[in-house]
């Protein structure tokens, strides 16, 4: 692996590859999750007795079969929430505890409340005899409930056609049209910790809640709502997670509420702590998408008209879907000028888990059938796939707007998929491999380059606002604390730079503590990439006036004007003074401070300004600004069985000027092969008759492993400071580069490619397990 930043090394903490602030706790096994801290005597714990059934009539339980068991102390049902029985984020409709119906196998029905954890499982376990249910059919294929017209939310629309006769009649004009069905399987989000909860009782009738999630405003509301309390009297705490990816924003609200009712009525610490099979079996994931596509172009690729219906696997219930489709809508266009697009959303309800948000929310999906249609367009015409592509690019004065009437006005994608591919010496090994696989027929090459154009900002306007608090001691530390949530992606670090920045301090002086809904109230999830954009803002403007109110004192001890002193390396001074001149400790001005009775603490506040969006023409400026990236990806593929090899990956992503390009490479590499193993080898199968899902543990359901990622590793920054006023010109870096993961699939795609005559289209369907791949293969000699 190597990293490049052509940067020169910053003097302040901005810009800078600083290690992870946990890094060395995480290494050493001593970083505190929710299941470490220390339990109260009388602590007691949950587990959760899970459907057999994907549907049916809930008739009855035998609450006293479990009451009966070892260790128990209690058994709750949806008829013991005193407040609303539903967790749905924007519909009610996904009950805490099913109560008349089950709606998916594993869906959770009532909570063993016991003196240990093993106790509460053993009982929980006896689901299948205590519960009577009365079966009734199941839909588990979303192309069947979509035939029924069974959806989740109303179907979504979105059409643009700069053609006088509209898309249909642009597509009817084109020289050429290809068209085609592409099946897409979901993703499990595989966090290390798993879903926790742990509610302890305080003495004023609240509730302290100490939880792993992405989202702790979310769950004081959520438990608020389930317990019929005001938010002010329930508290979120998150200090860290093992990981997030999108499952633990709307999805820990069911373990919150669980663990929060059973504290609340038995007066009792109470912790609820997934087993990894139940994990899988309650929760959802990405959302899999069915599409039907069809396009129309020209004798040089150039895309004419669009038209694509996708079908996204919603489950039992709304959740998060209906923006995950819309962002699915919105990224379609991918890096492309599309002037005659038709798009249609489907939300189709199937009798499985409720599908929620994952490290892209619904932008992946959309984009790679536009990437699958770029690459049927090059193979029907027997041209390379990156020189259709490049006559598809936006471009900067005109061929500039999306279909959802967003200008793009920050497009880079051109220069830096050229500066890729003469990087990554495309041309060479493009005829290398047409050469290589000439002459091999049980060894097939592929290679692939692909774009990512991501835009950045929550799909719902009031999301994109965030606070921070920052404290400054007598000892001249810092520490701050803000809405965002730490899943390892180094957000706190990251934060922590920007005030130690502002503030002129090193960054051993400045902490970040736990997020706490105590804190910082009414905040937004840590999600859509906004994590470093929305907190580091905050943060920045909360740093920035508590320097401005020490700054006169300063100036004053100094014998200089305001804006003539220099904050840096925990020292105030003259800007251009003698290197004799007298100078302040930043301790020292704090302590007087202090005696002078300046405020030493100050809030902040930002909101990203200049979006809208007209939800139901599905238009408008939905994003600050776009990130973009590109990677090529060489894969070896053994036609007799299958089994394929990446051998090499390059990557060139945009982060505008990282805060910190250690981390930020690190992301890129991590999203890199996460999309990898979401696209090739992490493969979701449900019973077709019980709709149990089968692939629920590490056993069966396999993400990406060491092995996987290619020694010829090649990671870049693209600097590119940020057209818009983001925190020091950065840009989001957690969910763009798992795009970059397309380039394997097409890369595969190219390789099957070459099993057949020149031309064919490879049917390969993601993942694209050995299975895929062979059935692939077949289907292009046949």
């Amino acid at each position: 692996m190597n990293a490049e930043t052509l940067d020169p090394r910053p003097a302040g903490p901005v810009g800078r590859s600083l290690p992870h602030e946990s890094a060395r706790l995480h290494v050493t096994g001593r970083a505190a999750y929710c299941d470490d801290i220390a339990e109260p005597i009388g602590t007691l714990h949950a587990a959760l007795g899970l459907s057999p059934l994907a549907h049916g009539r809930l008739r009855g339980i035998s609450v006293a079969t479990l009451r009966a068991q070892p260790g128990v102390v209690a058994v709750l049902t949806a008829a013991d929430i005193p407040g609303a029985n539903n967790i749905g984020a924007i519909v009610p409709d996904d009950p805490i505890l099913a109560s008349d119906t089950v709606n998916y196998l594993g869906q959770p029905v009532f909570a063993v409340i016991a003196t240990d954890r093993d106790s509460a499982r053993r009982a929980a376990a006896l689901a299948k005899e205590v519960l009577t249910l009365e079966a009734l059919p199941a839909v588990l294929d979303v192309r069947a409930a979509h035939a029924a017209g069974q959806y989740v939310v109303p179907p979504m629309h979105l059409s643009r056609a700069i053609h006088p006769g509209g898309v249909a009649a642009a597509m009817a004009e084109a020289p050429h049209r290809l068209a085609g069905q592409f099946s897409l399987g979901g993703q499990e989000q595989f966090y290390l910790e798993g879903q926790i909860s742990f509610a302890l009782p305080q003495d004023d009738g609240g509730l302290l809640i100490h939880c792993s999630t992405q989202h702790p405003t979310e769950m004081q509301h959520m438990v608020a709502h389930a317990l019929h309390l005001g938010a002010h009297q329930v508290q979120v705490s998150c200090r860290r997670m093992g990981g997030g990816f999108g499952g633990k924003e709307s999805q820990s609200a069911l373990f919150a509420c669980v663990a929060a009712l059973a504290a609340q009525r038995l007066q009792r610490p109470v912790k609820l702590r997934l087993d990894r099979d139940d994990d899988f079996l309650i929760t959802g994931r990405r959302h899999g998408f069915e599409f039907d596509w069809q396009v129309g172009f020209d004798d040089a690729g150039c895309v004419l008209a669009v038209e694509v219906t996708m079908l996204g696997q919603a489950g039992h219930s709304a959740d998060l879907s209906p923006p995950v489709m819309t962002r699915a809508i919105c990224h379609l266009d991918n890096a492309y000028w599309l002037p005659n697009v038709a798009i249609h959303g489907y939300l189709p309800r199937t009798n499985t888990q409720s599908n929620t948000a994952f490290r892209g929310f619904g932008g992946p999906q959309g984009a790679l059938i536009m990437e699958v249609m770029q690459d049927s367009i090059a193979r029907h015409l027997g041209l390379d796939a990156l020189a259709v592509r490049q006559a598809n690019w936006y471009g900067t004065d005109t061929r500039n707007v999306t279909p959802y009437l967003q200008t793009v006005r920050d497009n880079v994608i051109d220069p830096l998929t050229r500066k890729l591919a003469t990087g990554s010496d495309y041309a060479r090994r493009r005829a290398d491999i047409t050469a290589f696989n000439t002459q091999n027929r049980w060894l097939k090459k592929g290679l692939a380059l692909t774009p990512v154009k991501f835009g950045i900002s929550f799909n719902v306007n009031h999301f994109n606002q965030a606070g921070a608090l920052v404290h400054i001691y007598t000892d001249g530390t810092v520490l701050v604390n803000h809405g965002g949530t730490e899943m390892g992606q180094g957000l706190n670090t990251k934060v922590a730079q920007v005030v130690a920045h502002e503030l002129g301090l090193p960054l051993t002086s400045v902490r970040c503590s736990a997020t706490d809904t105590s804190k910082v109230a009414n905040t937004s999830a840590t999600a859509a990439s906004t994590g470093s954009d929305l907190n580091g803002k905050a943060a920045q403007d909360a740093a920035r006036k508590l320097r401005q109110r020490l700054t006169p004192l300063a100036a004053a001890q100094l014998g200089a004007a305001p804006d003539a002193l220099v904050f840096a390396d925990g020292w105030v001074s003259v800007q251009g003074a003698a290197p004799d001149a007298p100078r302040l400790r930043f301790a020292e001005l704090v302590s007087a401070a202090y005696v002078a009775r300046i405020q030493l603490w100050a809030d902040g506040f930002y909101a990203t300004p200049g979006l809208s969006w007209d939800r139901a023409t599905l238009t408008g400026q939905p994003f600050y600004y776009f990130a973009y990236g590109a990677a090529v990806s060489e894969v070896a593929l053994d036609v007799l069985t299958g089994e394929w090899r990446l051998l090499r990956a390059d990557l060139l992503h945009d982060v505008g000027a990282s805060l910190n390009p250690a981390l930020d490479i690190g992301q890129i590499e991590g999203a890199f092969v996460q999309g990898m193993g979401w696209l090739t080898t992490e493969e979701l199968v449900w019973h077709p008759q019980s709709g149990k899902l089968l692939t629920h543990a590490p056993s069966t359901y396999k993400i990406p492993t060491a092995n996987d990622v290619p020694e010829a590793l090649h990671t870049r920054l693209f600097h590119n400071q940020n057209a818009e006023d983001t925190i020091h010109r950065s840009k989001a870096v957690g969910e763009p580069p798992l795009l970059l993961g397309f380039s394997v699939f097409l890369a595969l795609r190219d390789a099957v490619a070459a099993c057949g005559p020149a031309g064919c289209q490879p049917p390969l369907r993601a993942p694209a397990t050995p299975e895929a791949l062979l059935a692939a293969i077949d289907a292009v000699r046949a």
